[in-house]
């Protein structure tokens, strides 16, 4: 009766430590027999054995935004099928857009998605996927602004105060072609939606964004209107660490495939197409 309880109890327990949730390793004498053979996604090396921890800014939709308690969006549902691919369980975890990159340098999230666009400044701390959307920089104005077209940010003697949120592409271009050639000022927040209110209120000439949040903005703020003239043209990717070749290599042949069956473009356009 002893062994029976003690071998009950054995079990018990490692069921408990093979759960997702917990970061701890496992005692050494918990070891899965070596009899068995590993599947290769098990010898990934991942923030939290047995998942894909992704982080994301979920202020960004239809990329990723809150529904209720759960974050969802293009990006959620990517990770999510690169996830299962790899079967991996997929967390996500919420954070201010500027500590993504950190986050998943230092290994506290296996990848950022969060319509993250390439760039040579991002490249130096992390390795970014393969690109699997287009995004597109626009300039939200109120209906009656003077700013008609990208073309007057641009003009001989502008001087416009334009909102953007911490950190994104709308900030760093912005800030290399306007702020730093004296033809406009910067006023950075942390969410896009503060921009917004920022521009509604006064404070900001224009706003600029990505399209795709742009148009729920506008549709949610009366008074505001998108200009036809985009600002730039961005590819987006998933930002991963340098440090784990492996699982850069399983996410992105997983991603890669996503792309090729038609998987990738099916999620797109069940979020965009609609609108």
């Amino acid at each position: 009766m002893k062994k029976l309880f003690a071998l009950l109890l054995t079990l018990a327990m490692v069921l408990s430590l093979a759960a997702c949730g917990s970061k701890e390793e496992p005692a050494k004498t918990e070891e899965p027999a070596k009899t068995e053979e590993p599947a290769a996604e098990s010898e990934l090396t991942t923030a939290t054995k047995g998942c894909l921890t992704m982080a994301t800014n979920a202020q960004f939709p239809p990329y990723e935004y809150y529904e209720g308690d759960s974050i969802v969006g293009i990006d959620a549902e990517i990770a999510g099928a690169i996830a299962e691919k790899l079967g991996l369980e997929l967390v996500i975890e919420d954070m201010e857009f500027d500590s993504i990159i950190e986050a998943v340098k230092t290994g506290k999230a296996d990848i950022g998605l969060a319509g993250m666009t390439v760039t040579p400044e991002r490249q130096e701390s992390v390795d970014f996927t393969e690109t699997y959307a287009t995004g597109v920089q626009v300039i939200i104005v109120t209906e009656d602004s003077a700013i008609t077209s990208v073309d007057d940010l641009f003009a001989e003697g502008a001087s416009n105060v334009i909102g953007v949120q911490r950190n994104t592409t709308g900030d760093l271009y912005t800030t290399w072609d306007l702020e730093d050639a004296g033809l406009a000022t910067i006023d950075r927040y942390s969410k896009g939606a503060d921009a917004v209110q920022a521009l509604k209120t006064g404070k900001v000439d224009c706003v600029v964004i990505d399209n795709e949040p742009a148009k729920a903005f506008v549709a949610e703020v009366e008074g505001l209107k998108i200009l036809e003239t985009e600002y730039v043209l961005e590819d987006y990717a998933g930002a991963m660490s340098k440090d784990n070749t492996a699982l850069y290599e399983a996410v992105n042949a997983a991603l890669q495939e996503l792309i090729a069956d038609g998987t990738v473009k099916t999620i797109i356009d069940s979020y965009i197409s609609a609108q």
